[in-house]
C-alpha cells in the first residue's frame, strides 16, 4: 500500500511553518498515541504521524521530500547533464553512497518512537529531548526536562509580588536525585492558575537545563475579591449614613482609606476608587477598587429609636417600589 503524503498525514499545507507542523503533530499525537488510543490501528497511525513529523520538521529532510517524495533520487552513472533524476524505491542508493532510510528515518532511528505521550508532549515544548534527528544518529545532546512546581500564595502576596524559597527534587548530570532549595521571585499581579517560567531551572542535561514552571494557586481573601485588575469589597453602612451621607473608613489593598458616601445611597451602590486596584506589572497602570455599599438595618431598637423611625415613616411620602416592573 503506497505511503500517504506527509503533509496530508499531518493535515498541514505545503508551505506550513515549522511551528504549524509541530502544533499539528502534537494534536495528532494526543489522538492516536497508543497510550490514549486503544484501537488496533493506533500504533500504525502513530508511526505514520511520527514519520511525517520527523521528516517535515527537519529542513534537510523536508527539502529532499519536497523534491523527490517518498522515493529517493537515483543518482547512478549514465545520467546526462540536465536530465531529471529517475525515481527510486525507498531504501535505494543515492549513487553517492547515501541511503534513503538513513536520511528519512528507519525503525529505531526515530526520536519519538517508543516514547510515552507525556514524554513527547514534554519534548515538543522544549523539555526532554531536542527535536529533529535522534541523538543516536547525529549525536545531538538531550536537553534536561522541564519541571513544574505548585506554589500557594496568599491573596495579597499575589497582588504585591513576593520572593520566596522553594524546595525542588532535581537530578544532577549523572542522574542522581537530590533536593535543592532555590529562591524565586513572583512578580506583582499574578493570577490564580498563572504559570511563571524560570529559564534553565529545570532538570540538567548534556544539552542544557530545562525550564521550571511555577504554577500559582492564590487563596481567597476574607473580604477582597479580584476581577481582572479590579478589586471589590463590600462595606456595610447604616440607614442614617445611607440617607444623610457620611464619611466612612474602607479597606484597600494598600491599607485603610476615607470614602465619602453620598446622601441618598442605596444598597449595592458602587463607589469607585481609581488606581487602587492591581498593577498589571511592576510600575504599570493599576486597576480600580470598587466599594460596594450594603445598608444594614439595626436588629435591636431602643424605644426612642423605634419612636423616631415610626415618626419618620409617617412623614415619608416616597414609595421606593413605585417604579418596579411588577407594580
Amino acid at each position: 500500500m503506497p505511503k500517504r503524503d506527509y503533509y496530508d498525514v499531518l493535515g498541514v499545507a505545503k508551505d506550513a511553518t515549522k511551528d504549524q507542523i509541530r502544533t499539528a503533530y502534537r494534536k495528532l499525537a494526543r489522538k492516536v498515541h497508543p497510550d490514549v488510543n486503544k484501537s488496533p490501528d493506533a500504533p500504525e497511525k502513530f508511526r505514520e504521524a511520527t514519520e511525517a513529523y520527523e521528516v517535515l520538521s527537519d529542513e534537510d529532510k523536508r527539502r529532499m521530500y519536497d523534491r523527490f517524495g517518498h522515493a529517493g533520487p537515483g543518482m547512478g552513472g549514465g545520467q546526462r547533464q540536465g536530465q531529471a533524476p529517475p525515481r527510486g524505491a525507498p531504501g535505494q542508493g543515492f549513487g553517492g553512497g547515501f541511503d534513503f532510510e538513513e536520511i528519512f528515518g528507519r525503525p529505531g532511528g526515530s526520536t519519538y518512537a517508543g516514547m510515552g505521550l507525556d514524554e513527547i508532549l514534554d519534548a515538543l515544548r522544549g523539555g526532554g529531548r531536542r527535536e529533529g534527528g535522534g541523538a543516536g544518529r547525529r549525536g545531538a545532546a538531550w536537553q534536561g526536562a522541564d519541571l513544574q512546581y505548585d506554589l500557594t500564595l496568599e491573596f495579597l502576596q499575589a497582588i504585591r509580588g513576593v520572593t520566596t524559597s522553594i524546595r525542588l527534587q532535581r537530578q544532577d548530570g549523572g542522574g542522581k536525585s537530590h533536593t535543592e532549595t532555590i529562591e524565586v521571585k513572583i512578580p506583582p499581579g499574578v493570577r490564580d492558575g498563572q504559570q511563571i517560567r524560570l529559564r534553565g531551572q529545570g532538570q540538567s542535561g548534556p544539552g542544557g537545563s530545562g525550564d521550571l514552571y511555577i504554577v500559582a494557586h492564590v487563596r481567597e481573601h476574607p473580604y477582597f475579591r479580584r476581577e481582572g485588575n479590579d478589586i471589590y469589597v463590600e462595606v456595610p453602612i447604616s440607614i442614617t449614613e445611607a440617607a444623610l451621607g457620611a464619611a466612612i473608613d474602607a479597606p484597600t489593598i494598600d491599607g485603610m482609606t476615607r470614602v465619602r458616601v453620598p446622601a441618598g445611597s442605596s444598597s449595592g451602590r458602587r463607589l469607585r476608587l481609581r488606581g487602587k486596584g492591581v498593577a498589571a506589572s511592576a510600575g504599570g497602570e493599576a486597576g480600580d477598587q470598587h466599594v460596594l455599599l450594603k445598608i444594614v438595618a439595626p436588629a435591636n431598637l431602643t424605644d426612642r429609636q423605634r419612636e423616631l423611625l415610626e415618626e419618620y415613616a409617617g412623614l415619608a411620602a416616597d414609595n421606593p417600589r413605585k417604579d418596579v416592573p411588577w407594580a
